[in-house]
């Protein structure tokens, strides 16, 4: 039985429910707190808040963990695919051959767009930020599927839509993109992998097929296994915020997808190729640039270190270093961008400043590097976030609806004028 925590305030005293996790963390139940007791905590950024109860992933920043459904994202990364893992972040389970057949087919079988769609990114201007063209076109895509504009958790009416928006975002990025250039749109080939496909929409030409080479191939399946989830982020809580009002599994990855776009989330991985190549292009030398980002009133920021979850190391960031030695050795690039990197890397390792700070190199500080050599435009950077989690965010939408759902509503402090009267416009 769990233990119960004491509160005690102006003389009263008032015993809350503990909760404890499967991994043994530990909250404190408030949900009686207000009625009991007329008061509300106050805690912003939600950085000691718990909004809900999950199954699907579990993050120990402190050792460095990360876990979905229980499977450590290093034995992922290793043996699992975007799409084996996409099965398992929806449905909790690894699948077996048939399942995981059936799922890719499904997937498979929904990668075209509705012609009817064209109209909409020609509508765009050619420097229209791709998140934003994202974020409208998945709320267009519900239009084509209004029969599917419900909160059912099981069935079709659940497993359409969520493969139809896996599929589909590869198409609505790699169009968005292709309409910006002024290239024809490419239709999906049934003989490439998820992530393969998706470099084909990206890269091919009318008459010259892109065809990836293995190492980059993989790298960008593992890309995405690494952000299929993160447990309760700004995005993802957006997700589970705007889907408690019972709003479209269409409405809310778009809105999550908004939320992704913000520099400080999703756009972290743009921030740090703008970073290194501020440093190349201005001559400035790695440990000076560092001496002045130490200094609070430097304009120089350092990107792609530290993470407010991880205070150890981010295990994501590993995984993808490999990665990027693979690619660049597979591509034949030499990257001075990549030099810079590995020479702010050892710094972050063998100086005091970076390990009192726990500045490790995320995941952000990796990605864009990789993104980079593969030919992805750094303004689709965040895109390719996007397209990685969406299993997360739609797992999340579905684990909501099927718990006990209350609409998502945050109290406040209010600190304003008190009540007073309204002032005639000439006595102003």
């Amino acid at each position: 039985m769990n233990e119960k925590a004491i509160l005690k305030y102006n003389g009263k005293e008032l015993e809350l429910d503990t909760i404890t996790g499967s991994e043994g963390e530990v909250g404190i139940d408030i949900t009686q707190l207000r009625a009991k007791t007329g008061m509300i905590t106050l805690d912003p950024g939600y950085g000691n808040t718990g909004s809900c109860t999950s199954d699907i992933t579990f993050i120990n920043g402190e050792k460095g963990i990360l876990q979905y459904r229980g499977y450590a994202i290093e034995e992922l990364a290793e043996k699992s695919t975007f799409m084996e893992t996409a099965y398992l972040v929806l449905y909790g389970q690894l699948p077996t051959q048939a399942q995981l057949s059936a799922f890719e087919k499904e997937i498979s079988g929904e990668a075209y767009l509705h012609y009817g769609m064209k109209s909409h990114f020609e509508g765009f201007p050619d420097n229209a930020p791709p998140m934003a063209v994202l974020s409208a076109m998945l709320n267009i895509l519900s239009c084509y599927n209004t029969d599917l504009l419900t909160t059912a958790t099981e069935g079709p009416k659940f497993t359409e839509p969520a493969a139809k928006i896996i599929s589909k975002v590869r198409a609505i990025a790699a169009w968005a993109y292709r309409t910006s250039k002024g290239k024809p749109f490419m239709p999906p080939r049934p003989d490439l992998s998820y992530s393969g496909n998706f470099l084909h929409l990206m890269f091919s030409q009318t008459f010259d097929m892109y065809e990836p080479l293995p190492e980059v191939e993989r790298a960008l399946d593992l890309f995405l296994i690494l952000h299929a989830d993160h447990e309760q982020n700004c995005s993802t809580s957006t997700v589970r915020m705007v889907g408690s009002s019972h709003a479209s599994l269409f409405s809310a990855v778009s809105a999550g997808v908004g939320a992704l776009w913000g520099p400080l989330h999703g756009g972290a991985n743009c921030e740090v190729i703008k970073m290194l190549t501020h440093i190349h292009q201005d001559g400035i030398s790695p440990h000076d640039f560092v001496e002045k980002a130490k200094d609070k009133n430097s304009p120089e920021k350092l990107m792609g270190f530290g993470h407010r979850v991880y205070k150890s190391f981010d295990p994501r960031a590993k995984i993808l270093k490999g990665q990027v030695d693979n690619v660049l050795k597979a591509l034949n690039v030499s990257d001075p961008l990549l030099d810079i990197a590995y020479e702010l890397e050892e710094m972050a390792r063998s100086e005091d400043y970076f390990k009192e700070r726990n500045l490790y190199p995320n995941v952000d500080f990796y990605s864009g590097i990789l993104l980079r050599a593969i030919g992805i435009p750094v303004d689709m950077f965040t895109v390719l976030f996007a397209i990685g989690r969406m299993p997360g965010w739609i797992a999340n939408w579905r684990e909501m609806h099927q718990q006990s759902l209350r609409i998502s509503r945050p109290r406040q402090i209010y600190t304003g004028e008190t009540l007073r009267a309204y002032t005639p416009m000439d006595q102003r």
